[in-house]
């Protein structure tokens, strides 16, 4: 982690204990709500707010999936383009488990609010009807070993993935509440829990990154 990523780390992490009474749609940084309703995405702040908080546990997910099982990236965004509404960026190859990340989008939004298809036979008619989703689809199955089933991965990365549920909120929140990407090195301090180098609080002054009024927004 570069000393920069470690203040912004730092800063990411103070704020994250002090909106922790707070619920997802409260932390949203109002540059995700700006950008969506800027872009014509969402029509009014309200629908904003509520899909940044979607696609970040969505990408969220993603990240989690990727650290769990040991792939790398260079950095996760809710940033919302014409082609999709985050990205998790440049993940490298999972080995064996490479569709439990693929499949993480998806699993993490149900386990956003509790709504994981527990019906094996419902499962296997929303797959058989699972396309495109910014490519996951496609990449789950092409990452499952020839002759898999697919309800059964399934239910092997849901399993994999419950008992990540509070790094993938944590991450999410921090991903709402931080205005620019998140690189790797924060991702992965923000999933492993550590503090690397010294403790350090946020500082609010100069070009120093702000979590509330940053006029840094790019990226």
């Amino acid at each position: 982690m570069t000393p920069a990523q470690q203040r912004h780390f730092d800063a990411i992490t103070a704020e994250l204990d002090r909106l922790v009474r707070y619920d997802d749609e409260s932390v949203v940084h109002e540059h995700w709500i700006r950008q969506r309703y800027d872009g014509g995405y969402a029509q009014t702040y309200r629908p904003a707010r509520t899909a940044a908080v979607v696609t970040a546990w969505h990408e969220a997910g993603h990240a989690v999936a990727a650290l769990a099982t040991g792939a790398k990236f260079t950095s996760a965004s809710i940033r919302h383009s014409a082609t999709s509404a985050g990205r998790v960026h440049a993940i490298t190859t999972g080995g064996q488990e490479a569709f439990v990340i693929h499949a993480a989008g998806q699993i993490a939004e149900r386990l956003r609010d509790w709504t994981v298809l527990d019906d094996d036979a419902e499962l296997a008619a929303w797959l058989g009807n699972w396309r495109d989703d910014g490519g996951d689809a496609r990449h789950f199955r092409a990452t499952l070993e020839p002759g898999s089933d697919e309800v059964t991965a399934w239910r092997y990365a849901e399993r994999m993935l419950t008992s990540h549920r509070p790094r993938i909120r944590q991450m999410a929140r921090a991903l709402l509440i931080y205005p620019r990407y998140l690189p790797y090195g924060v991702c992965k301090a923000l999933y492993t829990g550590s503090f690397p180098g010294p403790a350090s609080g946020p500082s609010h002054s100069g070009r120093e990154f702000d979590l509330r009024y940053s006029t840094d927004l790019t990226g």
